[in-house]
């Protein structure tokens, strides 16, 4: 197989990025034969920009009956991404998810176990793990350079206004999207958190719902997390804070490792600080530090990254850099900080998927709020992620 005939669901702000990306030919041994939306102002878009020879389809079951598919790309609501992503499996498609995996473990793990049972390429765009520096973070913690992993802390501002959010009905509801900024904004910073760190064995956290907006979902965390080896975590994040902060650190018996600004910078101690403590007889006195900035490459493929792997993978069984089962684990972790505010309670890991998924459809029932939703646009999503 040469070339691999690809079809999104979803050509909103993200799916249409995708569309365009394979119709302009960057991504290797992709061909766009068609799209699907429920908006007709979106369809007509494809046609106007992508060329009539590109299949437009207003339901998802009339595009998986139809189209001239070998492979699909989830780019719709939250919710839809699992119940969309089997339907692929089953009609023998290779797929490609849009973060998140979903909105609940339990939905997720259903297509985990589908993608499973066929023999199909499945991924998830998690473009940031193409990152450059998170490439070298994950390096230097895999290789031992840090030790062992003692604390970590990731403040992450992802600053929105009302507009933004009023920008589309289904966005920032417990019914349309599932969360707020944990769904929304952090799935990639969750993703890196887990992929680097490992997940955690116990969650508590604090989420305020339209703290800084007028929405009925989660727009500020604090939540704490404890690990296997004792290690601890804070993740804060927040999409009413400005200016933004994006600071990551990580704290190792070897060291401390600190990203920001798209730095890495290693406060390298000379001495493990376990071997110092127990050796060291001076009383105050602590381990000999070098401050080591760490180079990193400028090469970020992010989103053409994830899709060109994609289609390598398809065409010549190149391993995954985001395998779509892996969507799981960050999920978790964002389902366990709900679960933890909601119950105002410690959430231990492996989640009550049951217990959670009863917990947000008693939201979705008892929600009396009347979003205040300007006519929906395709918004440019440069810089944002």
């Amino acid at each position: 197989m040469a070339e691999v005939k690809v079809g999104i669901i979803g050509i909103g702000n993200m799916g249409s990025s995708h569309a365009r990306n394979i119709y302009q030919g960057k991504v290797k041994g992709a061909k766009l034969t068609a799209v699907c939306d429920l908006d007709e102002q979106r369809l007509q878009w494809a046609k106007t920009d992508l060329g009539e020879e590109i299949a437009c389809y207003s339901t998802p079951a009339e595009f998986y009956a139809e189209a001239e598919i070998e492979a699909v790309i989830i780019a719709t609501p939250h919710y839809d991404h699992p119940p969309l992503a089997v339907e692929g499996f089953k009609r023998n498609l290779h797929v490609l998810i849009e973060k998140p995996a979903g909105v609940y473990t339990k939905a997720v793990r259903e297509m985990n176990e589908a993608a499973a049972e066929s023999d199909k390429v499945f991924a998830i765009m998690y473009n940031q793990r193409t990152r450059a520096i998170y490439q070298k973070l994950k390096d230097l913690i895999d290789s031992g350079e840090l030790g062992e992993i003692k604390r970590t802390n990731w403040i992450i501002d992802w600053y929105r206004s009302q507009s933004y959010y009023n920008n589309g009905g289904w966005r920032a509801t417990w019914e349309g999207e599932g969360g707020g900024v944990l769904l929304n904004q952090d799935p990639h910073q969750l993703d890196i958190w887990q992929w680097t760190c490992g997940m955690p064995v116990k969650v508590r956290a604090f989420a305020e719902n339209g703290k800084y907006h007028n929405i009925e979902v989660e727009d500020d965390v604090t939540a704490y997390v404890e690990y296997e080896n004792g290690a601890t975590g804070v993740f804060v994040t927040s999409t009413g804070i400005a200016p933004e902060t994006n600071r990551l650190e990580i704290t190792g018996n070897k060291g401390k490792l600190i990203l920001e600004d798209n730095k890495i910078t290693f406060r390298r101690l000379r001495t493990p600080e376990r071997e110092f403590n127990k050796n060291f007889e001076g009383g105050f006195g602590s381990p000999e530090c070098w401050e080591c900035k760490i180079p990193v490459a400028d090469k970020n493929p992010e989103h053409l990254g994830i899709l060109n792997n994609w289609l390598d993978a398809i065409l010549n069984g190149a391993e995954l850099i985001a395998p779509g089962k892996e969507g799981i684990k960050g999920l978790t972790i964002s389902n366990a900080m709900h679960l933890s505010a909601w119950t105002d309670d410690w959430v231990e890991l492996p989640l009550d998927e049951n217990l959670f998924k009863a917990k947000l459809d008693e939201k979705i029932k008892n929600s009396t709020f009347v979003k205040e939703s300007s006519q929906t646009s395709t918004m440019d999503v440069e810089g944002t992620f």
